[in-house]
């Protein structure tokens, strides 16, 4: 059993876009396992985006997901950051499958609606930023 963050950015809850996303994620059976609605902070976004310091779109990336309430969830299932990650999408949306959420709700190379992790040991990195309840 794998399980990977996903974060659902300002402009997915500001298009309420939540309950789509999720049912895509879920149609895929992966569960959800953990959700919160939650306002970042700056150092939490920083923290979360670290390998991004120094790169010409970093403040930009850290204000974006800050300016307004995003929404954090873990899934679980087998294969679920594979799966997520092809779920989403590729994050420039003139390349993203239209079937993805990216392709279907995205039309911005950085405001595009999600975050997944990459692999299973970030998973677990950003899972300890976002739930550090767990």
């Amino acid at each position: 059993m794998d399980r990977t963050l996903v974060l659902i950015k300002p402009d997915g809850v500001e298009r309420k876009l939540i309950g789509h996303i999720i049912s895509i994620y879920e149609e895929k059976g992966l569960d959800v396992t953990a959700l919160k609605m939650i306002r970042a902070t700056k150092e939490v976004a920083k923290r979360h985006y670290e390998e991004h310091i120094g790169r010409t779109y970093f403040d930009e990336l850290i204000n974006y997901v800050t300016e307004e309430r995003l929404c954090a969830l873990i899934l679980e299932g087998e294969n679920a950051v594979e799966i997520v990650r092809h779920v989403n999408g590729d994050k420039d949306p003139l390349k993203s499958e239209m079937a993805s959420v990216r392709g279907k709700y995205s039309n911005h190379k950085t405001r595009n609606l999600v975050h997944a992790s990459d692999s299973s040991e970030h998973a677990e990195r950003e899972i300890k930023i976002w739930f550090p309840e767990f």
